[in-house]
């Protein structure tokens, strides 16, 4: 699979990327897709939840009443669920909701979700960009070039550049991350991936 590659000011070079198809072409697995989004989401969660239930509610653990003749319910202790300031029923406690895929499933997760984008048209190629210092009106300016500044833009690079991406933090529709970081997630919750340079062959070599 062939794509043009672009400049940074959005010309087309006279260079092309060659995306391997096992890669960027296969028979999307729907599921596949959907475990690995619930991993990462349930990965997202901090698990802290907790309330209190009638055992760690502080108060006397005495029988408030005698047991029959009261006209009433028979209750036992003050910090019974039914009763104000009592103990909460079936209330959340701390978990690890970490949910454990293989590494063959979540790169074919991978795979699938970038083989839609691609079949979408959904991925493009920049030569290279380089900043001399973090500025925001400079990455957009690009963005611009290659039309896509109204597009929700995942740009991903071979190697850490942090003028790039402090450029792009207060963009809401445009992200910035390495190859090697590349969720399934991350390629589903946007419209268009921009690989920078080589960071496609980054990607390749993971995903083997």
């Amino acid at each position: 699979m062939k794509l043009d590659v672009f400049t940074s000011k959005g010309s087309k070079s006279k260079k092309s990327a060659e995306l391997q198809d096992s890669v960027f072409a296969i028979e999307p697995n729907d599921h596949a897709i959907y475990l690995d989004v619930k991993r990462y989401q349930a990965a997202q969660r901090q698990g802290t939840h907790d309330t209190l239930h009638r055992g760690l509610v502080s108060g006397s653990t005495r029988k408030i009443k005698k047991q029959k003749g009261t006209g009433t319910a028979r209750a036992g202790s003050i910090k019974n669920p039914l009763f104000r300031g009592g103990g909460n029923t079936f209330g959340p406690e701390p978990r690890d909701y970490t949910i454990h895929l293989n590494s063959k499933l979540r790169k074919l997760a991978r795979r699938s979700a970038l083989s839609y984008k691609a079949k979408a048209d959904g991925i493009m190629v920049v030569d290279n960009i380089k900043m001399d210092a973090p500025k925001t009106k400079d990455f957009l300016t690009v963005m611009t070039n290659l039309k896509l500044d109204d597009k929700k833009t995942l740009m991903i690079l071979p190697s850490q550049d942090d003028n790039v991406y402090r450029s792009c933090r207060n963009l809401p529709k445009h992200r910035v991350m390495l190859a090697s970081d590349l969720s399934t997630y991350d390629i589903m919750n946007c419209t268009n991936l921009l690989f920078v340079n080589n960071a496609h062959e980054v990607l390749e070599g993971l995903l083997k």
